[in-house]
């Protein structure tokens, strides 16, 4: 009778932990980090430029410094630089969606968004994305997306010329 009665509770047990097992949330999942498709050049600085190169970034972030930086180099007359800075420039990371920095948006002067990398970039790799949107084939891309491993220090980026 003791053995039934010890059969019954770990068949309960079992079930009770089956029944608990399936009512377990799911692992939350990753957001898609997206950029946007168009910019208002009218809201970044120099808005007569041909190119607008926009890093957004964030004050407590180390890696930006570095972005920001690398995307300084570009500045010319025709290809306008702007960094904008999270939380001082919230307005502009809500405006157009932004959830993840560093994020490098590369425009053309109507504000379409032709190339972006998120995360850390190579100057390399940013130099090269910035001059194949500016002049295409002057680099060799296969598709809409291109995925580049980083030089030496093992950044990994990707370009996406779309």
């Amino acid at each position: 009778m003791k053995f039934i009665g010890v059969v019954a509770v770990v068949i309960v047990a079992a079930l009770l932990a089956q029944f608990l097992q399936r009512r377990k949330p799911q692992a939350p999942t990753q957001p898609k980090m997206e950029v946007p498709l168009q910019l208002d050049r009218s809201d970044f600085p120099q808005p007569e430029a041909q190119w607008l190169v926009t890093v957004f970034s964030s004050a407590t972030c180390s890696t930006c410094i570095d972005v920001v930086a690398k995307a300084q180099a570009l500045a010319t007359s025709q290809v306008a630089v702007v960094n904008v800075e999270y939380p001082e420039r919230k307005d502009l990371h809500d405006r157009y969606g932004i959830d993840a920095v560093p994020t490098v948006v590369v425009a053309d002067a109507q504000g379409v968004v032709l190339g972006s990398f998120i995360g850390p970039v190579t100057a390399t790799d940013l130099w090269a994305g910035v001059a194949e949107m500016r002049q295409p084939g002057s680099r060799a891309i296969s598709g809409c997306a291109t995925s580049a491993a980083g030089e030496d220090d093992g950044e990994a980026d990707s370009l996406k010329p779309c």
